[in-house]
């Protein structure tokens, strides 16, 4: 019978062994499991800079928004002045020069709803055409689409302003609106979506039970691309409500300008002589222009990353 310092004596090195063991195990690597994102240190900083660089500005516009004229000359940039002012900034951005933001909001509306909402509903017909049907001059249409998406916007503004007023429709709605309905990237987005999106075999068997191109169209082919289509419209939307280059050059009556315009309008004021500084409500109206747009991405958001990715692997 061993001695209770000798059973001790042999236990010590056991537990040291499996100390060690212990140890080696934890400092073992761990392995990635498939299926689970790689973490990186360097793409969460980047990330973390990105986030920063998006949301400071933002930040920085809704407390400023909250300051009066004196307020924003007095306080930081980052932080809220002694006043609080939200509401009656807004209340006068609605009612300053005889309320015409509001007129100004309306008409943005107008090119939004007309112009980005034609442009989507083209490219859908012309999307769903070129991926489900064979003719002619297909690679050529191909190749005039994708080198009209790599031809920046600016570099057309000026021959569609000579061909707009040789055909009298500056100065209307109308030179805002036509441009819009074109959409080079919209149409190439939904032909990639559609080619992938719409079974062939679906539709030959619409057309088999006697359905029209129409019918089949309307009833079998639109509800699948419901994704794509959110997707057209948010960029459609977001590249029509931030247009200012285009109206700049087109429209000379304030009463058709967009939000985009009459805000560089009051905030030129302040570099003219006997102008009103306001910029207080430049700043609130700024905030008012983007909120549509944020409402719209949060709320459309699954069907927008669905159909970003949509057609981006090939079985």
């Amino acid at each position: 019978m061993s001695s209770p310092v000798t059973t001790a004596s042999e236990a010590l090195p056991a537990q040291a062994a499996g100390a060690v063991k212990g140890a080696s195990r934890l400092r073992t690597p761990r392995r990635h499991v498939p299926g689970r994102p790689k973490r990186s240190v360097l793409l969460t900083v980047l990330t973390g800079l990105m986030l920063l660089y998006t949301v400071v500005p933002l930040i920085w516009l809704v407390i400023s928004a909250t300051k009066t004229q004196e307020g924003l000359a007095d306080s930081g940039g980052l932080w809220f002045a002694d006043d609080f002012a939200l509401w009656d900034n807004i209340r006068d951005t609605f009612t300053y020069n005889d309320g015409v933001f509001t007129r100004w909001l309306l008409n943005t509306l107008l090119y939004v709803v007309v112009g980005a909402g034609g442009a989507t509903f083209l490219a859908i017909l012309g999307g769903y055409a070129l991926a489900k049907f064979d003719f002619p001059g297909k690679r050529a249409v191909f190749a005039v689409v994708i080198g009209a998406v790599a031809v920046p916007g600016t570099a057309l503004a000026v021959p569609t302003f000579l061909m707009f007023s040789k055909m009298g429709l500056t100065d209307t709605p109308w030179a805002v609106i036509i441009p819009s309905l074109v959409s080079p990237f919209g149409l190439y987005l939904m032909w990639v979506f559609a080619t992938e999106a719409i079974p062939t075999e679906l539709l030959e068997a619409a057309r088999m039970d006697g359905a029209s191109e129409a019918r089949t169209f309307f009833q079998v082919a639109l509800p699948l691309l419901a994704p794509g289509i959110v997707t057209v419209l948010l960029f459609t939307t977001v590249a029509t409500w931030n247009n200012y280059f285009l109206p700049l050059i087109m429209l000379k009556d304030s009463d058709w300008y967009p939000l985009t315009l009459g805000l560089s309008v009051w905030n030129s004021q302040a570099e003219t002589i006997g102008g009103d500084v306001i910029f207080n409500l430049v700043i609130t109206g700024s905030l008012l222009t983007i909120l549509p747009l944020i409402a719209a991405f949060l709320l459309l958001q699954k069907y927008w990353q669905s159909g970003l990715a949509a057609g981006s692997v090939k079985e």
